[in-house]
This record gives structure tokens, C-alpha cells and sequence, in this order.
């Protein structure tokens, strides 16, 4: 029964989270500056969220560190997100391969 309580509560926080803005603001936003803010939050959240993991991911600093550098080079040259992650991705196993932890 209590599970039923949590996913009610939950389910009233996220509604709640996602109603209040569109209640609170009736009109279009017309300054610069909010907009502007509301643009990059979520570019901002989604990478607080993930570059932490990214070096945790594998369980070896170097071979993460060497996948975060792939790709950040073959994204500065705009190439397309699968070739980005699966660059990166051979990069760490390959890293990891000549450091012999696999």
C-alpha cells in the first residue's frame, strides 16, 4: 500500500512541477535575457548530469579521460553523434586494452 502513496506523491510533484510555470505565465516572455536563460538550462543540466559520470563510467580515470578527449576533438569538428560515441567508445576499450585491465 505505501507504494502506491510514493508513486501518488510523485506523480503530484512532477505535475505540479510542470503545471506552475504554464499558470504562472500567461503571455509570451519577451525579454532577452529569460529567454535566453531558458534556452541553455537544459544544455546546462543534461551536462552537470553527465561529464561527472563520464569518468566513472569505465572504472579507469586514463582510459576515461582518453574517450572524453576523442570526443571532444571529433565534436569540435562537427561530425555526427554516432561517430563521436562510438570513436570515443573504442578509444577507452582500446586504452584499456593496452593498459591491460581487460
Amino acid at each position: 500500500m505505501s507504494i502506491v502513496i510514493y508513486i501518488a506523491v510523485m506523480a503530484v510533484t512532477t505535475y505540479l512541477i510542470r503545471m506552475i510555470p504554464f499558470a504562472a505565465v500567461r503571455g509570451k516572455i519577451k525579454s532577452r535575457f529569460i529567454n535566453s536563460v531558458l534556452y541553455y538550462i537544459p544544455f546546462a543540466v543534461l551536462s552537470a548530469m553527465t561529464f561527472p559520470a563520464i569518468f566513472y563510467a569505465t572504472g579507469d580515470t586514463v582510459s576515461s579521460v582518453v574517450g572524453t578527449v576523442i570526443a571532444l576533438v571529433l565534436a569540435y569538428f562537427n561530425l555526427p553523434l554516432i561517430v563521436v560515441a562510438l570513436s570515443s567508445s573504442a578509444g577507452a576499450f582500446v586504452t584499456m586494452l593496452i593498459m591491460g585491465i581487460i
